[in-house]
């Protein structure tokens, strides 16, 4: 398969983070080893889980980017305020010569998430780990809401298929390729962009315009026509005029097919009330003799929409969702952060747990180098601990939630675990090998099926527990208490 990601420069960043690590350089502080770790912190959609998504996009991206010598030609360009050099000759550089040194672990695509875990974590020189934070936020933000997203529509479908149908309305083209990717991940079954099919092997799937019916004079034509050229593809669109007319112009048509050895494989509706057409739609082609043609469904859906349409007795087998699936439509962006959580000393090699204070308490950060583990009883995750690697877990492990300390949970004996970060880059080489799609995918659907029904709610999830673990909990609370006293030596550097 082609890269994952055609924008590989590191170029794709802000420009403060160049700016930062220009004073980094320049004030020798650029090789300290530091923590830096991505999360976020609600559900997007109001809801109770998040689809982990957009690794091996990340991978391949850092695997390949660089400061070409026309990136860096562009930056010393760029000029301060004062109408001089914004970089020095020397710090350019030391970017023309930029090479990957960072250790960076992360949750594996699929994985089912919660708020407050690391999705990644880069540990490395500052001034690295630093211009790693725009491209690591834009490309697991946007995969991991748009996967998220389909995950819902999915479960809502039911386990009917859901065809991502949403290129024509997504936000640019690396936006289309990366959402269809993503939307593959949440659980749709195929895709109608034939680039995303070459690129990442995602089935494809289409059926016609409206602008195909009324280029002829009649819609019998068109689908007469359609049939003759496409007899292995006929899913008619019947809605461009009146839509139960347009039913029975199909069935005209898929008699016509199997006479000559072929099925017609179902119509689809764009428009109208979809209730009330896919009820009768089902009754005019079961009368007919076309019990398995299917009916395929479209315009503006989303979880909420399939959902009533189901509480509805509609008749639809197949959904195809754009819109408010690759854009996620209802909340455009996932709002995950990258923290600077630990430094090493200049002088030592310990290190300097770093806390960022904020008037409000979820937006303090969690100092520490964190791994995430998962317990389970009988196959289901009960909890999620976030912990220090340095302080290790407690035993028996007592979760505490990070923004409510009376909300505790003592983990079970009896339970079993897994940590979730794993190895993804050891000194800039990549020492991990993503998994088929198709795997990733399979991840997805089988960590949502062990999930309990409550945290699948779309009105009011249950609240999954995920907690920091107690001996990290200690060190957060110590370092908020210093902090608040006016001594910030353990918070920076």
């Amino acid at each position: 398969m082609a890269t994952t990601s055609p924008l590989v420069s590191l170029l794709l960043t802000d420009l403060y983070q160049l700016t930062m690590a220009q004073a980094y350089w320049k004030s020798g502080r650029g090789e300290r080893e530091a923590v830096f770790q991505m999360f976020f912190r609600r559900h997007p959609f109001d809801g109770g889980f998040t689809v982990a998504c957009g690794l091996h996009s990340l991978i391949d991206t850092l695997t390949q980017a660089t400061f070409s010598e026309s990136d860096v030609a562009y930056l010393a360009t760029l000029t301060g305020y004062d109408g001089q050099p914004l970089f020095e000759t020397a710090f350019l550089e030391t970017l023309r010569n930029f090479q990957l040194n960072c250790h960076i672990d992360a949750i594996p695509e699929g994985t089912v998430v919660f708020p407050f875990e690391p999705l990644v974590r880069v540990t490395g020189p500052l001034l690295q780990a630093q211009l790693l934070e725009t491209i690591i936020l834009n490309i697991i933000n946007f995969q991991t809401l748009i996967a998220t997203k389909a995950a819902r529509i999915c479960l809502a479908a039911q386990g009917e298929p859901v065809i991502e149908f949403g290129l024509r309305r997504a936000q640019g083209p690396d936006g289309g390729l990366s959402a269809s990717r993503a939307a593959y991940v949440g659980g749709c079954v195929a895709t109608s962009n034939v680039f995303a099919g070459k690129v990442y092997g995602i089935p494809v799937r289409g059926t016609h315009a409206h602008s195909w019916v009324m280029a002829f004079d009649d819609e019998r034509e068109a689908f007469q026509t359609y049939a003759e050229v496409m007899p292995n593809n006929c899913v008619f669109l019947v809605d461009t005029y009146d839509t139960l007319e347009g039913v029975r112009h199909a069935i005209e048509i898929g008699r016509w097919l199997r006479e000559r050895g072929h099925e017609m494989v179902g119509i689809r509706l764009d428009s109208g009330d979809l209730a009330y057409l896919s009820i009768e739609a089902r009754k005019l082609l079961d009368a007919a003799g076309f019990p398995d043609a299917v009916i395929v469904a479209s315009n503006d859906l989303d979880e909420t929409i399939i959902s009533s349409l189901k509480q509805q007795g509609a008749c639809i087998n197949v959904w195809g969702v754009g819109t408010k699936l690759v854009t996620g439509y209802d909340q455009p962006t996932l709002g995950g952060v990258y923290k600077l959580t630990a430094l090493r000393h200049a002088d030592t090699d310990d290190w300097r747990d770093c806390l960022k204070l904020s008037e409000q308490a979820i937006k303090i950060s969690t100092p520490g180098i964190h791994q995430v583990r998962r317990f389970s009883l009988d196959g289901e995750p009960i909890a999620d601990a976030i912990y220090d690697i340095r302080l290790g877990i407690s035993t028996p492990c007592v979760i505490i939630d990070p923004l409510d300390p009376t909300r505790r949970k003592r983990i079970p004996a009896e339970a079993t675990s897994e940590d979730l970060l794993v190895p993804i880059f050891r000194g800039g080489n990549c020492v991990y090998t993503p998994p088929p799609l198709e795997t990733v995918r399979h991840r997805a659907q089988s960590g949502l099926a062990r999930l309990s029904p409550g945290l699948k709610r779309f009105v009011n999830p249950h609240i999954y527990p995920v907690g920091l673990e107690q001996s990290l909990y200690d060190l957060k609370m110590q370092l908020i208490l210093k902090a608040r006293n006016g001594d910030h030596s353990a918070i920076r550097p």
